[in-house]
């Protein structure tokens, strides 16, 4: 199978747009039958799989997909089989609406898995690493996949949930992993461990961080804070619990990803018409998996804001590349003052500063205007002096704004094992 996979990812357009269509007609073929929810959202609707433009079909929201596990407790009609099928269940964080529950069979999470075989080929694993996996092992899906694929490669595998950061670096360190798979929040927060602790992971055997969940992997200034202090090359990846993961970056193109398009059709489209929108322009994803049968999403509009194109990259492969990774989250894009801001970009300017140690935006109202309030945490005490003003003033000249920054204690701000909760909103805003 990673054969097969490892060639047809070198298709060209045409090759790969014809199996596409081909998976698309057998995964409409099969979910028609018996899935309840596509066969009442698809009923009456003609699509020729191989002919027809793809915008034939509706799109699928979260809210759908939402009420309807609402309204059919606990987990919905959108299931091609009998429970008796399914053999994994996960949910999504919840971060700012209620958790999603999705199920998978044995055949739908083993596809899952290739998914995640695609991500580690690309980066260069190799069967000699050992792969630790610092996250809570709950039903978040996180690096479930990642770390079942991995053991699947012949890898040793590094479980590292329900310790302290301090016993995972030693963890890490004791087991000579030479490649970790967390989110950037959480690799910059190890290597601040480390720091105070006098650890240097700069001289480890790690050689590689596979990081996911926030858009941080792609934005230079986080990635470059990163891989100074793992002395590591980093590879950025996306995935989404009710999606699979579709993101990867490769070798020869750092700070963007491919989307796996063997397995995911990827659009782009305007979130507010949702009418296409052309290669090169910021607009929402649309993914249609190909692969999860058992539980599958045609059409679904992620909510990702991203920048697609579609040429040869240096890798060889013709797959839609995500320029700058993930840019933000359409609902989580600020209005500031007239400027169009995502709160990866404010990250963006504030990770260029290595006295930042962890931050805060506050938005909330001034009248009629939205203001933003950032709190920073510094490095250490005697490295604040003037950084507030610095980091207005250089927000100023990249973002077009200027947010009011303080400097709060050491020790204020919480640290994140999994997705950061960064963004506050007040009255309103």
């Amino acid at each position: 199978m990673d054969f097969d996979a490892a060639i047809e990812e070198r298709n060209d357009p045409d090759a790969l747009f014809a199996l596409q269509r081909r998976k698309l007609s057998a995964l409409l073929g099969e979910v028609l039958a018996t899935n309840s929810f596509y066969g009442r959202k698809l009923t009456g609707l003609s699509f020729d799989a191989a002919r027809d433009s793809l915008d034939r079909l509706p799109l699928t929201t979260r809210e759908e997909i939402q009420k309807d596990q609402l309204d059919h407790p606990p987990y919905g009609t959108n299931l091609t089989y009998p429970l008796g099928r399914f053999v994994r269940f996960h949910q999504t964080s919840g971060t700012t609406t209620l958790p999603l529950r999705w199920l998978d069979t044995a055949e739908s999470w083993a596809w899952f898995k290739a998914c995640w075989k695609t991500v580690y080929r690309t980066a260069g694993v190799k069967s000699s690493d050992r792969l630790v996996f610092p996250f809570s092992f709950g039903p978040f899906i996180g690096f479930w996949g990642a770390f079942e694929a991995a053991t699947e490669l012949g890898n040793l595998v590094l479980a590292a949930g329900g310790m302290t950061t301090s016993a995972r670096l030693r963890y890490l360190l004791d087991n000579q992993a030479t490649i970790v798979c967390c989110t950037p929040t959480y690799a910059l927060h190890m290597a601040e461990v480390a720091a105070a602790e006098g650890l240097s992971l700069a001289d480890s055997p790690v050689r590689a961080l596979i990081v996911a969940g926030e858009p941080g992997g792609s934005v230079p200034a986080l990635r470059a804070a990163i891989e100074s202090a793992w002395g590591a090359r980093v590879f950025d990846h996306c995935g989404m619990t009710e999606m699979g993961a579709y993101g990867f970056e490769c070798l020869e193109a750092p700070e963007g990803m491919h989307v796996l398009e063997t397995e995911f059709i990827a659009e782009v489209i305007d979130p507010a018409t949702t009418a296409p929108i052309p290669d090169g322009r910021e607009g929402e994803l649309v993914l249609t998996n190909l692969g999860r049968w058992g539980s599958p999403l045609i059409r679904y509009r992620t909510g990702d804001c991203v920048r697609m194109i579609r040429n040869r990259c240096a890798c060889g492969r013709w797959f839609a590349r995500l320029e700058g990774g993930i840019l933000g989250r359409v609902d989580d894009m600020l209005v500031i003052r007239g400027n169009n801001v995502f709160p990866a970009a404010v990250e963006g300017v504030l990770r260029e500063f290595p006295e930042v140690a962890e931050f805060c935006l506050v938005v909330g109202k001034a009248g009629s205007l939205t203001e933003l309030e950032i709190q920073v945490e510094p490095a250490s005490a005697t490295n604040a002096e003037g950084l507030a003003e610095r980091i207005s003033n250089r927000i100023r000249d990249r973002l077009l704004f200027r947010p009011s920054v303080f400097i709060v204690p050491r020790g204020t701000l919480p640290r994140f094992e999994m997705k950061a909760r960064r963004l506050i909103r007040k009255d309103g805003a």
